[in-house]
C-alpha cells in the first residue's frame, strides 16, 4: 500500500501546486473600484456628539 499523504510541508506544497487548473478555482480578477464619494458632516453626526465634552 503507498502512502499518498505527504509527510512535510514541501510535500504537501508540491502536491497542490501540481494540481490541474481546473481543480484550483478560477482566479477572477477583482472588480473595478467605485469612485469615493466625498464625505460630509451632517447635522445628525453633530447631533450625535453634542455634550461630548461632558462625558469626557
Amino acid at each position: 500500500m503507498r502512502n499518498t499523504e505527504a509527510d512535510t510541508l514541501d510535500e504537501l506544497i508540491d502536491d497542490c501546486t501540481a494540481m490541474p487548473a481546473e481543480l484550483r478555482g478560477r482566479a477572477d480578477t477583482p472588480p473595478e473600484p467605485r469612485p469615493a464619494t466625498p464625505w460630509q458632516v451632517t447635522d445628525d453626526c453633530v447631533a450625535q456628539v453634542a455634550g461630548l465634552d461632558t462625558y469626557v
